[in-house]
């Protein structure tokens, strides 16, 4: 062949990260190195494969359409390669997820899918919906699992499992002593919310659109345990997952108001990119997510369970 796997290497990394000093870091070369390897690849097949703007690189036509074969590539070498070292052959996964998804449930899927695949890597990236929107776009990662939705037209949006936010405040707020609540009681009230961007945001913005107006916004906070404290602090209400809710209202440090007509049902997804190849390893994670979530009607519902069967706690 007029190429090598580690030519490819040099192509899929500096596709994705933009920069050769950031691929070089990221496959522990020196930049002089990857720079020769990448000029290589082009010199042996007379093309140029990116567009060079300043510092940056971004890929053309032929490299955009190149790329996901040479990561296929490399996927199935890396999997010939454990299967020649006896290995099950799962390989190493690049999973993004968004906030409330990562922080309950994500790293509970990997400790579980690490015990069946053992020798497994696995690298998670938190961030709101957007940002793991953007890299799964980019193939920076394999897959996401997302609480918002995506009209990309280079990915792949599929189904998981439903999901509910709840508004919520601090038990001895005013609102936690009135049972028959309307959305007219709310629109004077402060809140904290998750910020633009997130799954959660845009559920609530879509649901209370054309409900309440004007509202007052105290705080706009990434992380739903910062949230959850600001609440509890009786700083105001917010609205985020009910599975980020589980244990605190079994405690009772938060409550949940119950409003009436107002419907925040949403789903978990799968986002892949249309022409990312499916290795052994994103295959087995994805069925063990659907297994988990099998008979639970709602990711707050979800029992996910140690070798011995007893269940997994998460806060």
């Amino acid at each position: 062949m007029k190429f090598s796997l580690r030519q490819l290497e040099v192509l899929v990394a500096i596709g994705r990260e933009s920069s050769v000093s950031r691929a070089a870091e990221a496959l522990a070369m020196t930049q002089s190195a990857t720079s020769m390897a990448l000029a290589e690849l082009e010199k042996q097949f007379n093309t140029r494969l990116f567009d060079r703007q300043g510092k940056r690189l971004q890929l053309n036509t032929e490299g955009r359409e190149l790329l996901p074969r040479a990561m296929e590539l490399l996927d199935r070498a890396q999997e010939l390669e454990s299967l020649l070292e006896g290995k099950a052959g799962s390989g190493s996964l690049r999973i993004g997820a968004t906030l409330t998804i990562g922080n309950y449930l994500a790293t509970l899927l990997i400790g579980d899918y690490m015990q069946q695949n053992p020798g497994s890597r696995v690298e998670l990236a938190v961030q709101n919906t957007s940002a793991i929107v953007e890299q799964v776009a980019h193939f920076k990662l394999d897959f996401g699992l997302i609480e918002g939705d995506s009209h990309h037209p280079d990915l792949l949006i599929t189904p998981w499992v439903d999901d509910e936010l709840v508004i919520f405040a601090a038990p001895d707020h005013p609102l936690a002593r009135n049972t028959h609540l309307s959305l007219q009681d709310l629109a004077n009230e402060a809140w904290i919310l998750r910020e633009q961007g997130s799954g959660t945001r845009q559920v609530f913005d879509a649901a209370l659109r054309h409900q309440l107006t004007n509202l007052n916004v105290l705080l706009e906070l990434e992380h739903t345990e910062a949230i959850k404290r600001a609440v509890e602090s009786g700083l105001g209400i917010s609205c985020i997952s009910r599975l980020a809710l589980k244990d605190a209202f079994k405690r009772g440090s938060l409550v949940p108001l119950e409003i009436a007509d107002l419907d925040l049902k949403r789903q978990f997804n799968f986002v892949l990119h249309k022409q990312k190849f499916l290795t052994s390893g994103i295959q087995s994670f994805l069925a063990l997510c659907h297994k988990v979530t099998q008979g639970a009607s709602r990711s707050d519902l979800i029992i996910i369970r140690k070798p011995d069967g007893s269940p997994v706690e998460y806060r």
